[in-house]
């Protein structure tokens, strides 16, 4: 499925096509969080990052988060790049070398309509502050950290996948 998507000024403009368009998972992780701005959670999407067409590249802005873990003694450097319109600030997609055929565009950031998942996975609610409500339905599944089911994953189990 294609999705096309743009930051809230205009100054950025991107297209993907994606296999795994359902908007499926939540994290709660504080990275999430504080750069999107949302309901205490972001939502991402698996796509194709060879099929990532921008227009306004010049207005992107990369950011590293920090990363740290309760077990670690240290916060380090996270591989991710989430991109962002440096004129408006809008979260557009993260970017992962360690993967370096996906994209993962912010559902909050996507333009054409997308469809309704069937279920909905909280992930890294080990991170979700008090005032935050988890707003689980009843097939919904909840994650202190990581699910070990990937993006395309829940997609495949739920007869899900679209054709890029």
């Amino acid at each position: 499925m294609r999705l096309e998507g743009s930051c809230q000024c205009g100054a950025v403009k991107f297209r993907v096509e994606s296999p795994h368009p359902y908007p499926y998972q939540r994290c709660y992780c504080s990275i999430c969080r504080k750069t999107q701005g949302g309901g205490g959670y972001a939502i991402n999407l698996g796509a194709d990052n060879a099929s990532l067409k921008v227009t306004g590249r010049q207005n992107i802005t990369i950011h590293h988060a920090k990363v740290k873990n309760p077990e670690d003694a240290r916060a380090h450097r996270s591989s991710g790049e989430r991109h962002f319109c440096s004129q408006c600030g809008s979260a557009l997609w993260l970017y992962d070398p360690t993967w370096p055929e996906l994209v993962h565009p912010f559902a909050s950031a996507i333009d054409t309509p997308l469809p309704a998942p069937p279920e909905t996975t909280h992930i890294m609610l080990e991170f979700k502050p008090d005032w935050v409500a988890v707003e689980a339905g009843p097939k919904d599944r909840q994650h202190q950290r990581y699910p070990e089911e990937s993006i395309a994953g829940w997609h495949e189990r739920l007869g899900l996948t679209k054709d890029a």
